[in-house]
């Protein structure tokens, strides 16, 4: 098979291809191909040359539709049949589900119609041939348990008849040749001699040899080689399929060539009752046997007790026990009256003609047999005869015994001797009873093959099957049973062919009390009339009242009782004011259907003894709760509920009852208070009650209350109790951490009191350090006075004179040095302007050595003042700092 990427358009109504075709070039157009959904593209068909008839464009159109409709068919059923139908591309899986879909449906339609119409429509009984068919379309869901791999649905195949699995036929061909193999094998001891059956993989249904499979034949098995149809159910030859109908009913199956079991049969049969009474009802075929449940009464082979049991088919035989004697008279015993004819297990001991020995029969009727001994007698080999009395034994005569052994060819090689020869055990080549094997074996033993005989006999009915048959087989010992006309009695003849004899048998009509009887032939007795009688009527009557209206004897049941009932009503003492209701018709469904196919019938009237309706005499009778008295009927006597609130207080003493109007009794008392406990809390609790709706006070709170100290830092727990009950000083103390105040005051220091409520207060206590302005004279106050100053002294005031002098000489200083560099710099600059002309050359190199001298200066000057001044500055700090720090 080709792979799935080179079949081109699989699915989508496209053709497929051979490498041919597939060689060849695009073309730009497809005359005649098929679209999604099997549509035809005719407008791509090339425009015949000029003189073209419009019969032969016609032809040419039409030629290209049948193409295009035969590779669609080919590709469906290419497609179908392939592993791969589940992996098309998801595109193409919404466009055709619904077309998969109803020409499924379509064809499950097509195959049950013939059985539809039958059933009015009714598909119930078609559930499970549907799933076979329905699996059929589905790939992998079917799959063959001999080689494990999905059967396709253009795949011969062969369906087993008992479990209706389908497998591979050249899978099943192997199996069944196999099996055979195995099993002749092991057993046979003539190897591949015998045949032997096969079993089905799944179910082990045993096959003949006969029916190994050979060819592939549809399902009903009309149609060698089926072709795949589409419209059909694979593997079907779309013909009825006329299988006979399991169990046998003489109706054939109605639906199409199917796979699995036969559905019920859906025709409609009249037929009677098991017993025969009751008149034929219109019944499905499938379900046509029904009982009238009326008493059999039918004479039992004992004849002396009728059947009791309801409406059936055979009766069985007698329940009841009778006193009864032994065949030879001696005992009686209680025993079953179905098996009257009994032996006491004694011998019976009468003594013989010949006066002598007695009679060793186990107990036997009429007279005993003649003494044994009493004839003339010979020795055991039989040789030699002599006429001794009974009384004396005949001694063996010492000659070869020669007698003919039980095989009837050979004789006996021992002496004359009592008792029976010994068995023949010479070794003879045997031929089997139907002359098919032959085999060396003891001259005793009968050789029987195996091999059962196929031919029907002589009733035409059923097989020999009797092994290793020679051909003349015995005449059929099963009994006929078949129904006799009469349909009350079975053929007791052996099976034979033909019809059966009449029903010999008589029956009495009789009326309905007895009086008047009428004989007829067995069978006759549905369609004859019971003999009119002129006795008054006899039957007791089936209700109450001791006696009916004389009325005369009628068939049937007599008429309902008409007469006032009278009984006394139960609780009460009044009595029943309706008419007698002890057998009143009422519709009842006695057949029971056996499936959704079943139509039902009529409905069917049975006599049932109704009830004494409740008795309706008003009596005055106070509610539970005492609100009103109202009549009640005498069955409802009692107190009863006006469906007004009850309205008495409830247990907690704050609310009443609502329920309806009631009676309060030990186990039926008012309803239970539900509601919370609405009493008001203590000032300053925010908690419920936790109890119940309850009479008294609530107890005290007991749950704790979550709330920040005054300085908002420390979560607090307080009983409720404490809090709500403390005055406003416990109060504070119970909202306190008993920390250190955590805010600062507006000195900037943090409050030094424990943990309290409101402000705190502005008398900051804490010891702070005030200086004077020069900050040599410093002293300590609290923060709450730190306004206050503190002045200089003379001390103070001569430091400070010192430093203002100081820092005026290092002014003076600093000013003298930078005169000396701007003067310097001045003199450099005016030496400079000076040099001029020839002269400059001349006296070069004096000027340079008097420049190289003041350059050297100057830089010392400028090295020695980068250095002096700051050293000199922080000499002078050090020295004012200690001026001013010194006392």
């Amino acid at each position: 098979m080709e792979p799935a990427w080179r079949q081109q358009g699989r699915g989508r109504g496209r053709g497929h291809n051979g490498e041919g075709e597939r060689s060849r070039p695009p073309q730009k157009e497809r005359p005649g191909g098929a679209g999604r959904g099997g549509r035809m593209k005719t407008g791509a068909t090339p425009e015949p040359p000029p003189g073209t008839s419009i019969q032969s464009k016609f032809e040419e159109i039409r030629k290209s539709n049948q193409a295009a409709a035969q590779r669609l068919v080919e590709s469906q059923l290419s497609s179908s049949s392939s592993d791969d139908d589940d992996d098309d591309d998801e595109d193409d899986e919404d466009v055709t589900v619904d077309h998969k879909d109803g020409k499924r449906g379509r064809i499950l339609e097509s195959t049950f119609t013939t059985y539809t119409d039958q059933t009015g429509g009714d598909v119930t009984g078609l559930l499970r041939i549907g799933q076979y068919v329905s699996d059929l379309f589905q790939s992998g869901a079917l799959t063959c348990l001999i080689c494990i791999a999905s059967v396709k649905r253009t795949q011969a195949v062969w369906s087993c008849s008992s479990c209706f699995s389908l497998f591979h036929l050249p899978c099943i061909q192997k199996w069944a040749k196999d099996s055979a193999f195995l099993v002749s094998s092991v057993t046979d001891e003539d190897f591949g001699q015998k045949q032997h059956p096969w079993p089905c993989p799944k179910c082990r249904a045993e096959y003949p040899p006969s029916a190994k499979p050979h060819r592939y034949m549809c399902y009903c098995g009309k149609l060698q080689d089926p072709p795949a149809d589409p419209w059909l159910a694979p593997h079907s030859c779309g013909a009825v399929c006329q299988k006979e109908l399991r169990p046998t009913c003489g109706h054939t199956c109605l639906l199409l060539c199917h796979p699995g079991p036969c559905p019920p049969c859906p025709k409609m049969v009249s037929v009677s009752c098991l017993c025969g009474k009751a008149r034929p009802l219109p019944r499905r075929c499938s379900n046509k046997a029904w009982s009238c449940q009326q008493q059999c009464n039918k004479l039992l082979p004992c004849k002396q007790h009728t059947c009791t049991q309801p409406c059936h088919t055979e009766c069985s035989p007698c329940p009841k026990v009778s006193v009864q004697r032994c065949v030879c008279g001696r005992e009686k015993a209680e025993r079953p009256c179905a098996d009257a004819t009994w032996n006491c297990q004694q011998v019976c001991g009468a003594p013989l003609s010949c006066g002598n020995h007695t009679c060793e029969v186990i107990c036997h009727d009429g007279v005993c047999p003649p003494c044994p001994r009493s004839v003339s007698r010979s020795c055991p080999c039989g040789k030699t005869k002599s006429s001794l009395p009974c009384t004396v034994e005949v001694m063996p005569c010492g000659d070869t015994c020669e007698r003919r052994l039980s095989c009837g060819k050979h004789t006996c090689s021992m002496r004359c001797h009592r008792g029976g020869c010994e068995t023949c055990r010479q070794e003879v080549e045997k031929e089997c009873r139907c002359g098919k094997y032959r085999k060396l074996m003891p001259c005793h033993r009968e050789y029987l093959c195996d091999s059962k005989c196929p031919k029907t006999r002589s009733c035409q009915r059923h097989t020999c099957r009797r092994k290793c048959c020679p051909g003349n087989c015995p005449p059929c010992d099963q009994s006929c049973g078949r129904t006799l006309g009469c349909r009350n009695h079975k053929c007791p003849s052996g099976c034979h062919q033909g019809s059966c004899y009449p029903c010999p048998e008589t029956v009495e009509v009789r009326c309905s009390c007895g009086s008047t009887v009428l004989t007829v032939p067995c069978g006759r007795e549905r369609t004859t009339k019971p003999p009119r009688c002129k006795e008054p009527c006899r039957c007791p009557p089936t209700c109450h009242h001791p006696s009916r209206e004389t009325h005369r004897c009628h068939p049937g049941p007599c008429r309902p009782c008409k007469q006032t009932c009278l009984l006394l009503l139960p609780g009460c003492t009044h009595t029943c004011p309706e008419p007698c209701h002890d057998l009143v018709l009422v519709k009842s469904q006695q057949v029971q259907l056996s499936g959704p196919w079943e139509q039902p019938s009529g409905p069917a009237f049975v006599k049932k003894a109704l009830p004494c309706p409740p008795c309706q005499v008003p009596i005055p009778t106070a509610c539970f709760g005492e609100h009103e008295v109202s009549p009640v009927p005498c069955h409802r006597q009692g107190r009863f509920s006006c469906s007004r609130p009850c309205g008495r207080p409830l247990t907690c003493g704050n609310h009443s009852c609502t329920k309806d109007c009631h009676l309060v009794t030990g186990g039926n008392k008012c309803e239970v208070c539900e509601e919370g406990c609405s009493k008001p809390r203590p000032l300053g609790c925010p908690h419920t009650c936790p109890r119940p709706c309850h009479p008294g006070d609530c107890p005290t709170c007991s749950q704790m209350i979550r709330q920040r100290c005054h300085c908002k830092i420390s979560l607090l727990y307080v009983e409720c109790r404490k809090l709500t009950s403390a005055d406003e000083e416990t109060k504070v103390k119970l909202g306190s951490c008993n920390n250190q105040c955590p805010r600062e005051l507006s000195c900037g220091h943090r409050c030094k009191q424990v943990c309290h409520p409101g402000k705190c207060e502005e008398k900051c206590q804490q010891k702070v350090k005030i200086r004077c302005s020069c900050r040599r004279i410093k002293k300590e106050f609290p923060c709450s006075q730190s306004d206050q100053s503190v002045e200089c002294d003379d001390t103070c005031r001569d430091q400070q004179r010192r430093a203002d002098q100081l820092k005026e000489a290092e002014q003076r200083a600093a000013q003298e040095e930078e005169q000396k560099k701007l003067q310097g710099e001045l003199e450099a600059f005016e030496k400079r302007q000076q040099r001029g002309g020839g002269r400059r050359n001349k006296k070069r190199g004096r000027r340079e050595e008097v420049d190289d001298g003041g350059g050297r200066a100057g830089r010392w000057w400028r090295c020695a003042a980068i250095v002096l001044v700051p050293l000199g500055g922080a000499l002078l700090s050090a020295a004012a700092y200690y001026l001013l720090t010194t006392p």
